[in-house]
């Protein structure tokens, strides 16, 4: 199946990189193009995408804001991969916040946003876990309840830990020694047990819970 994309970022250079790095898969395709986040919002209802690669910094309306207003407004909103150009900008870890699956920082090699992409379109695995970690040092324990009222039997708090720690369903199976299938149940039961969006959400609030250590 092919993933469709649309690119939103102020700068043409960085679009047309993108756009000639993506297209270039014959599983990815891009769809649509936007130099604001004011754009973002009637370029995705209309064109229906599957990911948004968002610029986390622009002049008028940032990815930020353009990450919230999309979430709350579409019924089934697209997966969004924010752009940095420092992975310890708190302008990600607010996009994170918001909504958003992932990020990728702008000296990203090809093959990496390719990856990425694919990843955040999956929802399979976290980016970048140890740059989240960090980000998610300066918030934790800010948010002691919210995973209170969550009850995660103890096989759910265990996978959570090992999705916090960037696992994929394969790797935790083969650490738990139980099948994928049952991986994907136990996330999926995580995940509305916290009302969270995908594992990124998840992970968050699992930092600033302090349910997991960034230690």
């Amino acid at each position: 199946m092919t993933t469709t994309v649309v690119l939103v970022d102020d700068e043409d250079l960085i679009r047309t990189g993108l756009r000639a790095i993506l297209g270039a898969e014959p599983d990815l395709e891009v769809v649509g193009e936007a130099a604001d986040g004011a754009e973002v919002v009637p370029l995705v209802r209309s064109l229906k995408p599957d990911v948004v690669v968002m610029d986390v910094r622009m002049p008028a309306v940032d990815g930020i804001q353009a990450t919230r207003h999309l979430l709350s407004t579409m019924a089934d909103p697209p997966k969004i991969l924010v752009v940095t150009t420092f992975e310890n900008d708190d302008y990600v870890y607010d996009a994170l916040r918001a909504g958003a699956s992932g990020f990728l920082l702008k000296r990203a090699r090809p093959a990496e946003i390719v990856q990425a992409v694919r990843t955040v379109a999956s929802g399979d695995s976290l980016l970048f876990p140890g740059a989240i970690r960090a980000l998610a040092e300066h918030h934790a324990g800010g948010r002691r309840d919210a995973l209170s009222g969550a009850q995660l039997t103890e096989r759910e708090a265990e996978v959570l830990r090992l999705v916090a720690k960037g696992l994929t369903n394969a790797e935790i199976a083969a650490q738990l020694v139980v099948s994928v299938e049952t991986v994907k149940t136990h996330v999926g039961n995580v995940l509305g047990k916290l009302h969270a969006r995908d594992r990124t959400q998840a992970v968050i609030l699992a930092y600033e819970s302090g349910f997991v250590s960034v230690r």
